[in-house]
């Protein structure tokens, strides 16, 4: 008897055994795409795909970053370069004290006038821009464009005056007979304009226009004069002049020719004279 108890426990345990042994063997068909370990279902995809084929091209595209949206409506444009004419829209009362006081050495028969502050026709600006950006607001349509540069401005006196640097800058006549009278004021400009583009993303064809408004401020200014009686002479100092300067400013592109202009909304004085500086000249830029 109990070695037929023993039997029947020696039976049970090998059917117990090939069953945990059935359970833990991993079952692959080759064209399944599971792998079974015992009660654990492992899915997998075991198909090599073609280089070439679209599954292959559709797991690769995964990978890819989608483009940044900012990036795409941002283009770039660098070291641009503006020369033109600058002139000053002179609005100075000058039979008034602060006037009088600005302008020393007048006579009874020769105040101060317009005249004193007269440029000539070779007066110039240039501009050098590290960089510009146009971010586009609709549709490549309608942008912001804005930069960082510097603006140069070389005014060509005609007159024989000097600016006086000290306490109380002023402006001096001088008696002698300068063939080259120049006052040269250099700023750090941001301008910032609304860009109108009718062609989109054909960018660089057809119309463009823009206009907006620009800050600066001053770094340098110079006195440049020369003479038969003292050679070469450069006063450097502020003269008076304002530290910030506020301007209107503008574009207009026709394809790649294209002019820029600008009027300071600022004097170019803090005191003594009224006298808001214009520029109009040639840009080249890439759009």
């Amino acid at each position: 008897m109990k070695k037929a108890h023993l039997m029947m426990m020696g039976g049970l345990l090998l059917c117990l055994g090939a069953g945990a042994q059935t359970d833990t063997t991993i079952v692959q068909p080759a064209s399944s795409d599971t792998i079974r370990v015992g009660s654990i279902i492992i899915i997998k995809d075991g198909k090599e795909q073609p280089a070439g084929s679209s599954e292959s091209e559709k797991r690769r595209s995964y990978t890819h970053h989608k483009p940044s949206r900012w990036r795409n409506n941002i283009s770039t444009n660098w070291l641009i370069v503006d020369l033109g004419f600058v002139n000053h829209d002179d609005k100075t009362n000058y039979a008034s004290a602060e006037a009088q006081d600005f302008v020393h050495g007048q006579t009874t028969g020769h105040p101060a006038a317009k005249s004193d502050f007269a440029v000539k026709a070779g007066s110039f600006n240039f501009n050098l821009w590290l960089f510009m950006q146009r971010m586009s607001l609709v549709d490549r349509v309608v942008n912001l464009k804005y930069g960082i540069g510097i603006e140069l401005y070389k005014f060509y006196y005609k007159s024989d005056i000097r600016y006086i640097e000290g306490a109380d800058p002023y402006v001096e006549r001088q008696s002698v007979d300068f063939t080259c009278n120049k006052l040269a004021v250099d700023y750090v400009t941001v301008p910032l304009m609304l860009n109108i583009n009718p062609n989109g993303k054909r960018g660089k064809e057809g119309l463009s226009l823009s206009v907006g408004a620009s800050a600066s401020y001053l770094y340098g200014a110079r006195n440049k004069q020369r003479s038969d009686d003292f050679g070469k002479q450069k006063f450097a100092g502020d003269f008076n002049l304002e530290r910030w300067k506020l301007a209107y400013v503008g574009e207009v592109g026709l394809g790649p020719v294209k002019l820029y202009g600008s009027y300071a909304i600022t004097p170019l004085h803090q005191y003594g004279v009224t006298q808001h500086p214009y520029t109009v000249g040639v840009r080249l830029s890439s759009w």
